[in-house]
């Protein structure tokens, strides 16, 4: 399970009573489609599974996708790295950075390949463009594109019309649900099918968590967010997560904060700053400003239980060196590094909280993603804002489309 314990006094129940039943009625009211991404999966895993069994040859799978279009998808990479049941690689390309699309266009064979472009919108410039590089690296013609190409996207954009005109397969992402919130819908879920991932124990996972909190009343989520959300000195939350298999889980929970929560409300400038660290490497750095900058931190620890698979440190005596750690799992040790630094940090009075995974498989994965998305919603109605748009982003692209058409 995951187990999320709170280094704060709890508010009472009354004054985020009002905002239960909110988040509830948000819902039921089918406006915002993520929350029953969980139950929609089974269709669209069987629909991936088949569609990749005719495609056998396929040794790569590259996803060109930018923002919540590729920021799930590499969080779960990251986090189920053992977890597969083909050898099927995933590539991931987010960025217009032709050191990246060099690097990852070298490491590929066409033949032995299948290119996933997803754009919600349809209509990403940085995506579209990454396309047409794709097609004249390779000299395709148009009439080829069926073979090497899928597309997800919103159903009726003009990337579903241009898949329709050129025999594309496309899978779609419901219309209610934004990008990035869309990792349990086809975003995340045909990636992972196509490269053997155990998508169905993900989407399980998602399930536990909806009902612990609709269902079992959990206020854990409601609690930690009216804290974080009303803080008087801290609109900063840093996430600690501590193993290397977070590093791409610490980027989407960067988006999903940044994205969601900075809003504009009249003259009110809104939002909770996320900053994401892996321990214990940045203990080495930016703990310092934590424990003795200003206090306008909260602060998450994130912690895997589970140490079966890790070493052990060999019994070696030095006679200059101290032998502390000699026979302690590696992964105690990481852990106890979490442990010292989350004590340290509450002895100087700022608010902690530490989320504990079980273990690192697809169903806890589920259940934290999702939990995240929750989290994210609580702290949209608290703050009083819309969580789902983007305002901020809009005006960026609409700059760059009229500089392109200069």
């Amino acid at each position: 399970m995951l187990k999320n314990t709170l280094f704060f006094e709890k508010t009472s129940l009354e004054k985020i009573d009002a905002y239960a039943r909110r988040i509830n009625d948000e819902q039921e009211n089918g406006d915002v489609g993520y929350y029953h991404l969980h139950k929609m999966g089974a269709t669209l895993i069987e629909e991936s599974v088949e569609f990749i069994s005719q495609k056998t040859y396929v040794k790569k799978i590259i996803l060109v996708g930018m923002g919540g279009s590729s920021c799930g998808v590499k969080a779960l990479k990251d986090l189920l790295f053992d977890e597969k049941d083909n050898d099927r690689e995933l590539l991931i390309l987010d960025n217009t950075s032709s050191h990246s699309v060099s690097k990852i266009l070298k490491q590929i064979k066409l033949e032995e390949s299948l290119f996933i472009i997803t754009s919600k919108t349809g209509s990403t410039v940085e995506v579209i463009s990454l396309f047409k590089l794709i097609i004249a690296h390779f000299n395709l013609n148009l009439n080829e594109l069926h073979k090497y190409f899928v597309f997800i996207t919103d159903e009726n954009s003009n990337l579903h019309k241009e898949g329709e005109n050129l025999g594309i397969k496309c899978f779609f992402i419901p219309q209610n649900v934004g990008g990035r919130f869309s990792v349990l819908s086809a975003a995340g879920i045909v990636p992972l099918c196509f490269c053997g991932y155990n998508v169905k124990a993900l989407l399980d996972g998602a399930e536990a968590c909806f009902e612990d909190f609709f269902s079992y009343k959990n206020d854990v989520i409601l609690q930690k967010a009216y804290h974080y959300c009303t803080h008087k000195n801290a609109n900063i939350n840093v996430l600690f997560s501590y193993s290397d298999a977070f590093k791409g889980f610490n980027e989407w929970y960067i988006q999903l904060i940044a994205e969601s929560l900075g809003k504009k409300q009249g003259y009110k400038r809104l939002g909770l700053t996320p900053i994401a660290l892996i321990g214990a490497r940045d203990q080495h750095s930016f703990l310092q400003l934590i424990m003795d900058g200003p206090k306008n931190k909260t602060i998450t620890f994130l912690k895997i239980k589970d140490s079966q698979k890790a070493p052990f440190i060999p019994d070696i005596h030095f006679k200059f060196l101290d032998s502390l750690s000699n026979g302690v799992n590696l992964h105690e040790l990481l852990n106890a590094q979490c442990d010292a630094t989350m004590h340290a940090l509450c002895a100087e009075n700022l608010s902690v909280d530490v989320i504990e995974l079980e273990r690192l498989d697809a169903w806890h994965c589920g259940y934290l993603m999702y939990y995240y998305e929750l989290f994210t919603s609580a702290c949209g109605l608290m703050l009083g804002i819309n969580t789902y748009d983007q305002p901020g982003v809009e005006v960026g692209k609409l700059i760059l489309k009229n500089l392109l058409r200069k």
